[in-house]
């Protein structure tokens, strides 16, 4: 499983999710530092990666382009780095069975709110 973590997401993120997503990359892995969302999208579509992001822009992208590549949207995420990767844990299966569906082109995450089920 391919996944691009855009700017906007920790790149501590990947040591501690590797195990889980095997090609998981930050887009400073791949020579895209504060790279705009045009050239990382493109980037990712050339090279069979999903983008995992927060940026919305993406998510009209998705709209208007379609796929590929997938955009994975966490949506809402102004939380702490753990509280990412917690959820990209939990969200390990969906993510997996997104990834193989070839008709799925978004995928939205959000953290729960308190009074949500987990």
């Amino acid at each position: 499983m391919n996944l691009l973590l855009d700017e906007n997401l920790s790149p501590r993120l990947v040591p501690r999710l590797v195990s889980l997503f095997s090609g998981l990359k930050h887009v400073r892995d791949v020579g895209l530092k504060e790279a705009d969302d045009k050239t990382i999208w493109h980037w990712a579509k050339a090279n069979a990666y999903s983008v995992v992001t927060t940026d919305f822009d993406f998510v009209g992208m998705s709209q208007r382009l379609g796929s590929p590549p997938k955009v994975i949207h966490i949506e809402r995420c102004d939380f702490p780095f753990v509280v990412i990767e917690q959820l990209l844990r939990r969200s390990a299966v969906l993510i997996s069975e997104f990834e193989k569906d070839e008709a799925a082109r978004l995928l939205t995450l959000r953290v729960p709110s308190n009074g949500e089920r987990r």
